[in-house]
């Protein structure tokens, strides 16, 4: 059983153990690139058409070429199918600026599938710890200062993965990210729902966060069973006071929130539902992924 699947954008499997970066791309140097992460589930990637649509938008935010979605589509079908239906995988689209002074260099683009990290099951069944770390921006700062690529999934994630070594440092799993006023914004590699009886609420884009794959999934399935699903601004207290908060991501899916800075948040009564929705949610985007291809 392989352990890695690697697919360049012209559909040919590559050896992973093979050198397949040069150093001097600018992704490497400069995280100059955008990147999504997709699950893989029976041998097929979940919501593809909503990432291959995320992933356009953060090549347009970043000026680079526009992806084309049809090789893209492709490598990552081809990517799934070697990967097999036995097991999960993490599936990463990754498209760098290319070589830095190459004339003509036309990007850097592949696709790469590896196991499914072991803290998963364990968050997807038991939940995580999580505490609140402050972005030291303003809501404001997305709308006034749209160079700094709030919002677009970019390679540039030194400061996310330094938040999640510090909360490692803290005994907690996952980090919940807020601006200067106080306000929720998202996790390092997640966006931030919370559940208040039969509503759910999501920070929104405006904010400077990402919009959420697996989120958007969730609102559709839920408000299709009547729940209330809003994009509205909140704050720390609010996570506080809500029945429930959750991080979603595309690979984890729905992880609860067990702890949030060391205060025990027991289970709604709706913790499963809010499972299946997101469930739910993503085998119907996997199915229109399907159809769209």
């Amino acid at each position: 059983m392989v352990d890695r699947v690697l697919v360049t954008l012209d559909g040919v499997v590559r050896d992973p153990e093979e050198p397949s970066i040069h150093a001097d791309d600018i992704g490497v140097l400069r995280g100059d690139g955008v990147f999504e992460t997709v699950l893989v589930r029976d041998g097929k990637a979940c919501a593809l058409e909503l990432h291959l649509a995320r992933l356009r938008r953060s090549a347009e935010a970043l000026d680079l070429p526009e992806p084309d979605l049809a090789r893209w589509r492709s490598a990552v079908e081809t990517a799934a199918k070697e990967w097999g239906s036995e097991r999960e995988g993490t599936l990463r689209l990754v498209l760098t600026r290319g070589r830095d002074g190459v004339e003509a260099e036309q990007g850097t683009a592949f696709v790469l599938v590896v196991p499914v990290p072991d803290r998963v099951n364990k968050a997807r069944a038991e939940g995580i710890s999580a505490i609140t770390l402050t972005r030291g921006v303003s809501v404001d700062l997305a709308q006034n200062a749209p160079w700094l690529l709030f919002g677009a999934k970019t390679l540039s994630y030194a400061t996310n993965m330094a938040a999640l070594r510090f909360a490692a440092r803290m005994n907690a799993d996952d980090v919940i990210f807020t601006s200067t006023e106080h306000r929720v914004l998202e996790g390092p590699r997640s966006t931030v729902v919370i559940q208040r009886e039969k509503q759910l609420l999501t920070p929104p884009a405006r904010s400077g966060v990402l919009p959420g794959i697996t989120q958007r999934a969730l609102f559709a399935e839920a408000e299709k069973t009547g729940w209330e699903c809003r994009y509205e601004s909140f704050f720390t207290a609010d996570l506080i006071t809500a029945e429930s908060v959750w991080l979603l991501s595309s690979v984890t899916l729905a992880a609860r929130v067990a702890s949030l800075d060391g205060l025990k948040m027991s289970p709604p009564d709706c913790a499963e539902e809010i499972t299946e929705l997101v469930e739910r949610g993503i085998a119907r985007q996997w199915k229109l992924s399907d159809w769209t291809s």
